[in-house]
């Protein structure tokens, strides 16, 4: 939510002006950047399905998810196989997904979670950066915990370092690591300047960087503003012809301090859809 500044009265006569004092910042906006995105970017609208199309995607969905939880499925296999029962295609362009790199581009649904770890299989394994609260999420939550997913708490900033350097050891590791440098959902590519924290984890282990940028050709698929988990799934439930298209730059070298390459790397040239 955006704070507005207070309407400043004016003061009597004679009496001592006193500086207005500054709006009260959110704990949870402290850091993160605001996006003038909200339901005028089309979340709502587009073809639909029949609700009998609507329920058996659901049903199909809900059962990806369980198996998803009780069975050892390889989780790119999985994500594919969910995107398959919600009815969205996917098309990728691009070298692929490099082991051990940094992964950083737009972010525009909660949807991107499951898109990006349908590309994992080459990365040999990809471990996302995400909100904690995706963390607390049905089912969703369970097997991003048993991804070893890294969670970024938004209303602590101070603990932003030690979050920074899980990446890192996930990087000396060989992990491919995703992050969202915007540090909000926003309309479509690249609204938002980057947010550098996370590159510093390139920059100290010496990773290559490859940008990504998504696209929906749904409105659907948009989950910004005050949208609810359940609001944006029954959107995509109901959404007719929904594509998502990954567009994959080549790895980069982290040659240039963080703010350097998050002002850089956040216009990069990408692949052409």
């Amino acid at each position: 939510m955006r704070t507005e500044p207070r309407t400043a009265i004016p003061p009597a006569a004679g009496a001592a002006v006193r500086p207005a004092a500054p709006p009260r910042i959110p704990a949870d906006q402290l850091w993160r950047p605001y996006a003038d995105c909200g339901r005028q970017c089309g979340g709502d609208g587009g073809p639909r399905v029949g609700r009998l199309r609507q329920a058996l995607r659901a049903v199909a969905g809900g059962l990806v998810l369980l198996l998803g939880v009780l069975l050892p499925w390889r989780p790119d296999l999985m994500a594919r196989a969910l995107l398959r029962a919600l009815g969205i295609r996917l098309r990728v362009t691009g070298p692929g997904v490099t082991p051990g790199a940094l992964l950083v581009g737009n972010h525009v649904s909660w949807l991107d979670i499951v898109v990006m770890t349908a590309l994992s299989r080459r990365a040999g394994r990809l471990r996302m950066v995400a909100k904690t609260e995706v963390g607390t999420w049905p089912v969703i939550g369970r097997i991003a915990r048993r991804q070893q997913t890294i969670f970024v708490d938004r209303a602590r900033p101070r603990a932003l370092p030690g979050t920074v350097a899980q990446v890192a050891a996930a990087l000396r590791a060989g992990q491919a690591v995703q992050v969202f440098p915007e540090g909000t959902t926003t309309c479509g590519p690249h609204p938002v300047p980057w947010r550098a924290a996370f590159l510093q984890a390139a920059v100290d282990t010496g990773a290559p960087v490859q940008t990504f940028t998504l696209r929906y050709a749904h409105p659907a698929a948009g989950f910004v503003g005050d949208d609810t988990l359940v609001v944006s799934l029954r959107r995509v439930l109901a959404a007719r012809g929904m594509s998502a298209a990954v567009l994959l730059g080549t790895p980069r070298p982290a040659d240039a301090p963080r703010r350097e390459l998050a002002a850089r790397l956040s216009h990069a040239d990408l692949p052409a859809a």
